[in-house]
């Protein structure tokens, strides 16, 4: 990391800093390649706390460098004007996630507020806290799209897409993912909101062995698809997001609404246009949402795609 990058790091963290009187939000991305040099480096606030994430190692003079240009801008500015109450740095190029305070009072159990909803998330324990934030504008679709609706929220995780559902007014979520642990969250998350549970089901279940259970629940007016792009030895992104969508027709309602969603970089939009038309052919492509503007890509085709199909009887 040269100087004048790790310059103009602080200088755009300042200005985002400056621009919105938020608690919660991304404040730079470097994974969208817009700045040279920083493409290894994103920047969070979260409940007060920035977190300073490092995608790829760094020289060790590189490293101190961005330290102590950190600290001594948090100590000058960040901690007195924008009232940021904690610097963490994140190690996310590791199998274990490693974190660091550099400064404040650190709160690792945060919770995070979007428009106007909680989320609760886990600084530090695993790689993601709880919530992908480039999601918000799909949420926030969801929430729009849901009153008096049957939702199916596939590879849930911690349901936030349920939860977006229910202040919608949904008239049930079936929330479906593998891991229990994140579900169980979800669960909190739901109980954050003051949601009623009766409405809310969570099946801690293999998808592709489930397909009965999830159908019993159905028809769904709203699907919602947001997989991992690898999951070892249960789901690879181009191979087995075909599987689901033959499975489309039968579990939905004659004008149905389906949000697909992947989030390689090295899969297009068109991947899941083409896979649509090939085995859910009743479902037609519409639209697709918009990225967060704090989330830009020098090309929109590697960053989230998230695409609205709707059933045409």
């Amino acid at each position: 990391m040269t100087t004048p990058s790790l310059n103009l790091l602080i200088d755009i963290i300042d200005k985002a800093l400056a621009q919105e009187a938020q608690h919660h939000r991304r404040l730079f991305h470097g994974r969208g390649r817009t700045h040279a040099g920083l493409e290894q480096i994103t920047v969070d606030l979260i409940a007060d706390q920035m977190v300073v994430s490092l995608f790829k190692p760094e020289e060790q003079s590189d490293l101190d460098l961005l330290k102590q240009a950190l600290l001594e801008r948090y100590t000058t500015l960040w901690s007195e004007r924008y009232d940021v109450s904690a610097l963490l740095l994140q190690y996310r190029y590791s199998g274990a996630p490693q974190m660091e305070c550099l400064a404040g009072d650190v709160n690792l159990h945060p919770v995070f507020v979007e428009n106007g909803l909680n989320y609760q998330l886990t600084l530090g324990k695993n790689q993601n806290s709880g919530l992908f934030f480039d999601m918000k504008n799909g949420r926030k679709w969801v929430q729009a799209q849901s009153k008096g609706q049957r939702v199916l929220n596939l590879f849930a995780y911690t349901c936030g897409f349920s939860v977006a559902a229910m202040e919608g007014g949904a008239d049930l979520v079936v929330n479906v993912d593998m891991a229990k642990g994140a579900l169980s969250t979800g669960r909190d998350n739901h109980r954050l909101n003051q949601h009623p549970l009766e409405r809310v089901k969570f099946f801690g279940h293999d998808i592709f062995k489930s397909w009965g259970k999830i159908k019993k629940s159905g028809p769904y007016d709203l699907v919602i698809i947001d997989p991992p792009s690898f999951q070892k030895g249960s789901f690879a992104l181009t191979s087995d997001y075909q599987k689901i969508l033959r499975r489309l027709e039968s579990l939905t309602t004659a004008d149905a609404k389906v949000l697909a969603c992947v989030n390689s970089p090295a899969v297009t939009s068109q991947f899941l246009i083409d896979a649509m038309a090939e085995h859910a052919a009743e479902f037609v492509f519409e639209s697709r949402l918009d990225n967060p503007v704090e989330f830009a890509d020098i090309d929109e085709e590697a960053s989230l795609k998230s695409l609205i199909f709707s059933r045409k009887s």
